[in-house]
């Protein structure tokens, strides 16, 4: 079953054609890619689906249920979250400020309440501190909880932007480039990762990505984009190995990891 559909999902700016009847699926506990070259409109896809852009037609449907003219906090709070290109998190804070700062959607009480400090606040703030705490200690970064994010190095903060969403309690995340900023070792082990909060959190994932090798490695199925369209769809090494999103995506041969590698050093 499809947790997250998006259909005939359309977008112009001016003269420009975005995104022109789009439509994909994200089945529940899969990992889904999404790739395709710079200003094929998957970032403008991920704006649509999370009410950041408003689409001349289309719908996005959650558990069969039409959530396309939901504000971005209610669909949030429905358990979809999402990361950003350029990392989404405070810098000036730190790593659990930022965490308790994204799980406001679902805090519990409203701004009354916390102003003057009401029973139900001291609840709720611990709740959200220790759910915090917890994410931090599955994603081995706990010895930073106290440590601002200015200075810390590039791929820890992908990692920790990450972590940020998963403190909202998400059924689906949504994937920017998770791995963009990273070299190949350091992508190689960011999929091994995935793999393992997929299967410890029974996640849901749509990844836009352009490292190729880690798409082929970690996803159940991969849609590619170009011009605003899915130019084809299906599994990772097929569509990696499609003379058409060759020519689109890279202009040559595209190198492939071997599923099974991944999934060997998750088990």
């Amino acid at each position: 079953m499809a947790v997250l559909e998006v259909r005939d999902m359309s977008i112009r700016f001016g003269g420009l054609q975005a995104l022109e009847n789009v439509s994909i699926d994200v089945p529940e506990w899969e990992i889904v890619g999404l790739i395709g070259p710079n200003g094929a409109g998957k970032t403008t896809l991920f704006n649509c689906i999370m009410g950041l852009y408003s689409p001349n037609s289309g719908k996005v449907a959650y558990r069969d249920h039409d959530i396309s003219l939901l504000p971005t906090h209610r669909k949030v709070a429905l358990g979809i979250g999402r990361t950003f290109q350029n990392i989404g998190l405070v810098k000036e804070l730190t790593v659990l400020e930022n965490y308790l700062l994204a799980q406001h959607a679902r805090i519990g009480y409203g701004p009354f309440s916390g102003m003057f400090g009401m029973p139900n606040t001291w609840f709720a703030e611990r709740r959200a501190r220790a759910s915090a705490m917890e994410v931090l200690d599955f994603l081995g970064l706990a010895h930073l909880a106290h440590s601002r994010l200015g200075g810390l190095p590039y791929g820890t903060l992908k990692l920790i932007e990450i972590g940020s969403v998963l403190a909202t309690d998400p059924d689906v995340i949504l994937l920017d480039e998770p791995s963009s900023g990273m070299g190949p070792d350091e992508a190689h082990s960011f999929g091994e990762q995935l793999l393992k909060l997929r299967q410890t959190l029974n996640l849901t994932v749509l990844m836009i990505e352009h490292h190729v090798p880690l798409v082929t490695a970690v996803c159940d199925y991969v849609y590619c984009m170009n011009f605003g369209q899915i130019l084809t769809h299906g599994k990772p090494a097929e569509v990696a190995s499609h003379p058409e999103v060759v020519a689109a995506y890279l202009g040559g041969e595209i190198e492939v990891d071997h599923p099974k590698e991944v999934e060997d050093a998750t088990s």
